[in-house]
């Protein structure tokens, strides 16, 4: 069997990766070990950036009615969101699962293949393609393809047999989870801390159950340990609090520790990783998922472009080099968060400081916008307008020459890149019909007026299909050689 891209890992990040690779025209199928999806859902919701990342595909309205925090935090140090000029309100209280579950209705309509019960056994990569070896309900098979990207999770096959380097820190603590019912628990949403180093969670998820969490300073589970008995949850929740949950009933349970794992490269030829597979940490308040989903939509129009032949194989070389500072960042800020939160009152006079530089200064928009993923920047070059490298902000709205009005992320819909030109017969919008064929090009005026974050003039602007800014005017660079470097030569230079 042929197939043009391979996406192994049938969660959140792989296929949300696979529609983005359908959008941007390449052949894809994603293959899963498991025969059907597990309903677990270690992440509760995803980050301010996240939300804005499905809108753009419409996607976001497809959850109905979503709850967002007023209140963000790190480490257990409150953040006033509603305090910041610019939303930074994550979506809470949403199961992983109910997010799988929409992005596989998504990738139906679009005809993307999802292949159960295939277990990765092996692969190797030529020039020109790369072979797995599968065991399947059919048995021991081979498929062929172009490239091949491991969203399996943090425990990555993909990553193993690729060759890839990821080691993985030593653990000090380690944490249960279950989502439990039948009993009544008070809430704790951001936790609550255990004299000693520990700490217990738990929030309600609606229809009568709860996500429990319980970080054991004592605790070592082995990091290929299976799913523990709910006696044993339950048994740590008492020792804890002196409640017993032992009457509930578990819908699932898992064990954890607090390890992490950084690939030290992203790509290798034809195998990429994506999500855990690239960087592993333990749970902690969906970021590590958020920070997966951003990746699958970094890299998902990149891949598409050069397995079509619409870009040079150096376009994904940038995969790595724009997500492995956040991958760095994300091991970085868990363990950060984890210590500031779990050790005992000896850090107290350091949450107090922080307490103090969060209350409404730069630092909480720091933190903030780091945690939500709105102030993520790439490195795109030369350039000078505050926008660039930055993501458009998506509710900015446009006027349109031919009359209505549209959000961005409306735009941002089909996946392609938008040129937007707010000068009449405008010189960006002419040089952008070169590149029509992957660009719509679009015209209009700035909806109340044409002003970025930083109140600069904002005259055109050239948006990846991830929504970050690629070209901006005045101050932005060269256009064509931007749309050069990210949507491959136009068609007059194809066509002479």
């Amino acid at each position: 069997m042929k197939a043009g891209v391979v996406v192994v890992g049938a969660g959140p990040v792989g296929l949300m990766l696979a529609g983005e690779l359908r959008l941007g025209g390449a052949d894809v199928a994603v293959y899963d070990r498991l025969p059907a999806p597990s309903g677990e859902s270690r992440a509760l919701g995803f980050t301010r950036r996240v939300a804005e990342v499905f809108d753009q595909r419409g996607l976001l309205a497809r959850f109905g009615e979503l709850r967002q925090g007023q209140q963000g935090h790190f480490g257990g140090v409150r953040i006033d969101l509603g305090a910041l000029p610019e939303s930074h309100h994550g979506v809470l209280g949403l199961p992983q699962s109910r997010t799988e579950s929409m992005l596989t209705e998504w990738l139906a309509e679009l005809g993307v293949p999802i292949h159960r019960g295939h277990t990765l056994v092996d692969l190797r990569q030529s020039a020109d393609e790369v072979v797995l070896t599968l065991d399947g309900p059919q048995g021991r098979h081979e498929v062929a393809t172009g490239y091949v990207i491991g969203c399996d999770g943090g425990r990555s096959t993909v990553r193993a047999v690729g060759g890839f380097d990821a080691p993985r820190t030593v653990p000090t603590r380690g944490m249960y989870m279950a989502d439990i019912t039948g009993v009544e628990v008070r809430q704790r949403p951001i936790g609550e801390r255990i004299p000693g180093g520990h700490m217990v969670l738990s929030v309600s998820l609606g229809d009568g159950y709860y996500r429990i969490l319980v970080h054991d300073k004592g605790l070592r589970p082995p990091a290929d340990a299976a799913p523990p008995a709910y006696a044993e949850v339950a048994d740590a929740w008492q020792r804890m609090t002196g409640e017993s949950l032992h009457g509930a009933t578990a819908r699932w349970t898992a064990a954890f520790d607090n390890s992490s794992v950084l690939a030290t490269e992203y790509r290798r030829g034809r195998v990429l990783l994506a999500g855990d597979a690239a960087h592993d940490t333990p749970p902690l308040a969906g970021w590590g998922l958020s920070t997966g989903i951003q990746d699958a939509v970094n890299l998902g129009w990149k891949l598409a472009a050069v397995a079509t032949g619409r870009a040079g194989d150096d376009l994904l070389d940038t995969y790595h080099a724009e997500r492995h500072p956040l991958g760095t960042q994300l091991v970085r800020n868990t363990h950060a968060a984890s210590q500031l939160y779990l050790s005992g009152d000896e850090m107290e006079p350091v949450r107090a400081v922080l307490r103090e530089l969060v209350d409404g200064g730069s630092a909480a928009r720091h933190l903030a916008g780091m945690v939500s993923g709105v102030t993520v920047r790439y490195d795109l070059g030369a350039g000078e307008h505050p926008l660039l490298g930055l993501r458009m902000p998506p509710d900015r709205e446009l006027e349109l020459v031919g009359g209505g009005r549209v959000r961005i992320a409306e735009l941002l819909r089909a996946g392609r890149g938008v040129l937007v030109d707010t000068e009449p017969e405008g010189a960006a919008a002419t040089l952008g019909a070169d590149w029509s064929d992957r660009v719509d090009v679009v015209s209009g005026a700035w909806v109340p007026a044409t002003t970025d974050g930083a109140d600069a003039p904002l005259d055109a602007v050239l948006i990846r299909p991830d929504g970050h800014v690629a070209w901006a005017s005045p101050g932005g660079g060269d256009l064509a050689d931007a749309l050069s470097r990210w949507f491959g030569a136009s068609r007059a230079v194809v066509a002479a």
